[in-house]
């Protein structure tokens, strides 16, 4: 699984997309519009995108996709997956550019389907990758093909989900920071403002609690194909989840790496502390919406730590929203 990036190529979007898209429900409050597609907060400029992606991305058998709900530890689970998977190609000791996680951000290295001019995630590009892929997604499972989750020639599928409170400060942190760093005078959302939105479920790729319980449902459906984690369990116990993380993928670490220590290596490498401190995460990023918002690799990584939301969150806004969780969740057996 190399992962050799494709050129990024142009997606067309049909006419009938973009039609449709502007037909549908759109607020303010974020960084950008949002606008309602299929019961799913998206970024209004990027419907068209997403709409397209349902309709011709065309998933294979050996595909992996890294499925998140946004502020989950994307880049963290993105790191790890493509060090597991390409131990054995790149010195994960190299100091320079042989390493691709000292020489690229991990948000490049694993394409967002149908996200153009990131890592070549338009249509064209991921098409063009060879096989075995490894790919990501914020999407729901709503929105991807139904062939992702067929019972038969199904993906692999991986989904990090993280405590909604946590989920709801990183979200806010970030969304500030976009509008930051693009200087086109756009203005920050309040925390009160963004709190109501998050539990209206008015969020990029929201209600949280569908996108959730979607990935956790289908984990329970076919076990053997989705993965389930919690963005906790990394924190409290990388190694284990590494390991676990390889034996998914279908390449577990051997006896001998384990006694070299090349599990151990990959959780360091992949550690907050490591890859925050490379040259290529501390400078540069991505402009989206026609440069509205600008992503800085280095607000990727802001603190990487679990029960921040205790010094941003009143005690009564922390009651409602885990009153909000147990509504959500119960019967499904999904607990934070």
């Amino acid at each position: 699984m190399n992962n050799v990036q494709a050129p990024e190529t142009k997606q067309e979007d049909s006419p009938e997309n973009s039609m449709a898209a502007t037909l549908l429900p759109t607020r303010e409050g974020w960084s950008t519009p949002l606008t309602l597609y299929n019961n799913c907060w998206l970024r209004s400029h990027m419907v068209d995108s997403f709409m397209a992606v349902r309709d011709n991305f065309k998933p294979r058998h050996d595909d992996v996709i890294l499925a998140t709900h946004p502020k989950s530890g994307t880049t963290w689970l993105k790191a790890m997956a493509f060090a597991i998977v390409n131990r054995s190609r790149y010195d994960l000791l190299a100091d320079g550019d042989g390493n691709p996680l000292r020489a690229q951000n991990p948000q490049r290295l694993v394409p967002f389907i149908g996200v153009p001019g990131h890592g070549g995630g338009d249509l064209a590009a991921i098409e063009a990758m060879p096989s075995p892929r490894l790919l990501a997604t914020h999407l729901p499972l709503s929105l991807l093909p139904p062939a992702v989750t067929a019972a038969t020639g199904g993906c692999r599928v991986v989904y990090l989900c993280r405590e909604p409170k946590d989920s709801f400060v990183s979200r806010w942190h970030f969304d500030n920071k976009m509008v930051k760093g693009s200087q086109t005078g756009a203005h920050a959302i309040e925390l009160d403002a963004a709190f109501a939105m998050f539990c209206e479920g008015c969020t990029p790729f929201g209600p949280f609690w569908e996108h959730y319980l979607q990935y956790w449902r289908e984990s329970l459906r076919r076990p053997r194909e989705v993965l389930f984690l919690r963005y906790e369990e990394l924190v409290a116990d990388p190694l284990r989840v590494v390991r676990d993380l390889a034996a998914f993928l279908g390449v577990p670490f051997i006896d001998e790496e384990e006694s070299n220590g090349v599990d151990r290596e990959v959780v360091r490498l992949c550690s907050f502390e490591t890859l925050s401190g490379f040259d290529v995460n501390k400078n540069g990023g991505v402009e989206r919406a026609g440069g509205k918002i600008f992503i800085g690799y280095s607000s990727l990584f802001r603190r990487g730590k679990t029960g921040d939301w205790v010094n941003h969150m009143s005690a009564d806004m922390a009651e409602k929203l885990d009153a909000l969780v147990r509504e959500k969740f119960k019967g499904s057996g999904l607990e934070f």
